[in-house]
């Protein structure tokens, strides 16, 4: 039998479809999500989950979801390709807008979520892999951009452990980054994006929260993003 582990998938090969199956119910940890999307209503339209399965696209069809953020980038794994596939399906505009957990983000990143969210047709859902990290950072732009929370109210709703997100692994960069804005803030009369462009450096604010950073073996052997 033919090994396919270095064989790019096509969806229209039955053997490959059954790999990418087992991809996104093993490989992906598919399994931990079929009862728990870990959903949340953001607001204004928008909601975020983890990483949908085939069915899961069927059923924000029905819902009347016209566009899905994926937060977690293009993939050449079964996850992906299922998901991209279930979009075309069901008329769904998908979005693949890459951010990161465990990193900082570059201003233009910042930027072009900020227009995003301006620009897709809603409702929407964005997704990462378990709802948590990514979704979480995202929700903070979009409560902030899009809704015009501040960025202290979308961090309290957004980047939450009600929500799963685990701050005491290197995921604890992505408060970071708000809160050194927040503590800037305080100080200064700057609004969240003019920090951004005018005091942020990414290079230096990672530094500094590595250099705080005391580490939580549980929560990057899990790598639960």
């Amino acid at each position: 039998m033919t090994d396919l582990s270095d064989t790019p998938l096509d969806l229209n090969n039955p053997r490959h479809r059954k790999k990418a199956r087992r991809d996104l119910i093993w490989g992906d940890h598919g399994f931990l999500r079929l009862r728990f999307p870990n959903r949340h209503d953001v607001g204004g339209g928008m909601y975020r989950e983890n990483q949908p399965s085939p069915e899961r696209i069927e059923q924000f069809a029905a819902e009347g979801i016209r566009t899905i953020l994926n937060l977690r980038g293009v993939s050449p794994k079964g996850y992906y390709l299922l998901e991209k596939e279930a979009c075309e399906k069901h008329g769904i505009t998908l979005v693949d807008f890459r951010v990161y957990s465990r990193d900082v983000h570059t201003v233009e990143k910042i930027k072009a979520a900020r227009d995003l969210f301006e620009a897709i047709e809603y409702p929407a859902i964005m997704h990462c892999k378990s709802g948590a990290d990514r979704t979480g950072f995202m929700g903070v732009l979009y409560r902030h951009f899009h809704m015009g929370d501040t960025i202290a109210q979308a961090l309290e709703s957004e980047l939450t452990l009600k929500k799963l997100h685990v701050r005491q692994g290197k995921t604890g960069m992505l408060d970071y980054f708000f809160e050194d804005y927040l503590r800037y803030a305080a100080d200064n009369d700057i609004e969240f994006m003019d920090w951004v462009e005018t005091v942020y450096e990414p290079a230096d604010v990672k530094a500094r929260f590595m250099e705080q950073w005391s580490g939580n073996p549980i929560t990057e052997i899990l790598r639960r993003e």
